[in-house]
């Protein structure tokens, strides 16, 4: 690589994002729509008590099956001592507040980078507050799940608040917290 090329790279690189990169993947989607379907895949067995173990590895985009994992991630979720869990991993509640948390971050910083504003640092925390009554079905009347999500996020950048905070929320784990997901659920015994 040249110096000349390093120093295009350089410049195309904002935040840690390749914006080029970026730019070619919403170009290739503006070009076919059909470019523009993902589908992200998980698997997941029982251990034992509140441990099960998913598996992340395969998923499409860009009109085909990935092939660039060669191996699976793999993450466990427990339950606390409290709820007969052996503490082993985080719940399923904490990784859905992990995931928004990330998710906030990560289209923040990659949607700033495409508009060149530049991001020195993010700071957040997340709270779900929750009343298990719901989930022990000892009322009809309290939500199973969270009911409400606090976000506070700290972002280090000459961009106003306002604008970084229009950035944030085109979130897709936010619009799945934030608005109602049909989820198609299908059981079957064996």
């Amino acid at each position: 690589m040249t110096t000349s090329n390093a120093i295009e790279q350089t410049k195309e690189m904002t935040n840690g994002v390749d914006v080029g990169q970026i730019m070619d993947l919403i170009g290739a989607i503006e070009s076919d729509s059909g470019y523009a379907r993902f589908q992200w895949r998980a698997t997941n067995k029982w251990v034992n008590g509140g441990l099960s173990r998913s598996r992340i590895k395969d998923f499409f985009a860009g009109n085909a099956e990935d092939t660039t994992r060669k191996q699976s991630f793999i993450l466990d979720a427990d339950e606390p001592t409290i709820a007969a869990g052996q503490n082993s991993a985080p719940n399923s509640m904490e990784y859905v507040l992990h995931a928004l948390a990330t998710c906030l971050t990560g289209t923040l910083v990659y949607h700033a980078a495409v508009r060149g504003i530049e991001i020195e640092a993010v700071e957040s925390s997340y709270t779900g507050d929750m009343d298990v009554r719901g989930l022990f079905g000892l009322s009809d009347d309290v939500r199973k799940g969270f009911n409400k999500v606090t976000v506070n996020m700290r972002v280090k950048s000459e961009a106003g608040a306002e604008d970084l905070t229009e950035l944030a929320l085109y979130s897709p784990v936010y619009d799945i917290i934030s608005k109602s997901l049909p989820v198609e659920f299908t059981l079957t015994t064996y």
